[in-house]
């Protein structure tokens, strides 16, 4: 796509990559309307948290879950100085999949904190992350809990239902991210090929093939 056919077809005002992100989630989700959460101070106008919004649908697939969708790590807005590129913005939006957890008794905003921290590092490092990458947490991946949570860390997987999209902007890939343990943080840091992240995100599939997190696993 060239920038004049990119201006003929779209305004200068629209989300021209947001709405290619909604198109793909109303797929799955047109009979819902998502809880929205966006920061309270924009990214580039000083705000803290990189990502301009994510939003929670309720999936009843295998199991009753929260499936989050974030929006900012990809070229949300008109661009066409991005029409065509090979990779929209950083090629990834990030989603998480969540069995409900005693403690949280609304939205699980914590979600999109820790959301926020990888799309900080991001930013900051200039290193982005790709299917098959893992990061500890440094601690459980939910702080402040009274309960023990047996996830310490963040394997990617490619979304299996939202998968990987063209937009206007370049390719978008919906990066999932999905709860280790300590047991398998350890055998990842043993090996820490994405060879063997395949292989353990693999495991998990046969008895979770939608690789929805449960805090409580270990």
């Amino acid at each position: 796509m060239t920038k004049k056919e990119y201006r003929s077809l779209f305004e200068e005002d629209e989300a021209v990559g947001w709405l290619a992100i909604d198109k793909k989630v109303e797929e799955i989700y047109a009979d819902q309307n998502p809880r929205h959460y966006a920061p309270p101070l924009h990214y580039i106008l000083g705000g803290r948290d990189p990502l301009d919004g994510t939003s929670i649908y309720d999936s009843q697939k295998q199991d009753f879950h929260r499936h989050f969708v974030s929006y900012g790590m990809s070229e949300l807005y008109y661009n066409e100085d991005a029409a065509s590129g090979e990779f929209s913005k950083w090629g990834f939006e990030f989603t998480f999949r969540l069995k409900p957890f005693e403690e949280d008794e609304q939205d699980p905003v914590w979600v999109i904190q820790v959301m926020n921290n990888l799309a900080r590092y991001v930013f900051e490092s200039g290193k982005w992350f790709e299917e098959n990458h893992f990061i500890p947490a440094n601690g459980p991946i939910r702080t402040e809990t009274k309960s023990e949570v047996g996830i310490v860390g963040v394997a990617f997987a490619l979304d299996p239902e939202l998968g990987t999209i063209t937009t206007p902007h370049g390719k978008l890939s919906f990066l999932q991210m999905v709860g280790i343990t300590s047991s398998e943080l350890e055998r990842l840091k043993a090996n820490p090929k994405t060879s063997e992240v395949k292989a353990l995100l693999d495991e998990l599939r046969k008895d979770n093939p939608l690789l929805i997190t449960d805090l409580t696993r270990k």
